[in-house]
């Protein structure tokens, strides 16, 4: 399982001109699954976000984890396992299929409490920021 992880002040994912997940200080996770991954890896992945410390604590080092008042905006991104190693067109062989793949996100989803896109869906993904701070995770 692989997540890049945004730490963001706000962010949305619009499916068909409808808003379907927004959240405001917290984290972006886009989220893609192999074929190797499994329940217990979906839940790995879900702790350590929760624990994560990268917010800011009053000395404004990134000390803090998500808490209580940030939120998680959670979209499925099966590209995150393309492969342009050869030519200039990704290979998504690594990517699961989305009968693995979708149970495997809606566990992380309702392990974090996220809001969430649409899974399989062509979305349009706004945010905000905050820092930056991006991370890449992997189980």
């Amino acid at each position: 399982m692989r997540a890049v992880v945004q730490r963001v002040s706000s962010a949305s994912v619009t499916v068909d001109g409808v808003v379907t997940g927004a959240i405001g200080p917290g984290l972006l996770v886009l989220l893609g699954v192999t074929h190797e991954d499994t329940e217990a890896a979906a839940d790995r992945l879900a702790e350590k976000l929760l624990k994560l410390r990268i917010f800011p604590d009053p000395d404004g080092r990134m000390n803090e984890p998500l808490g209580p008042d940030r939120q998680v905006l959670c979209v499925s991104q099966f590209t995150l396992y393309g492969d342009a190693r050869k030519g200039t067109r990704p290979s998504y062989v690594a990517a699961a299929r989305p009968e693995h793949a979708e149970p495997l996100y809606d566990r992380v989803c309702a392990a974090l409490a996220a809001e969430r896109g649409v899974f399989g869906a062509d979305m349009q993904v706004a945010l905000v920021n905050d820092g930056p701070v991006t991370l890449v995770l992997e189980t």
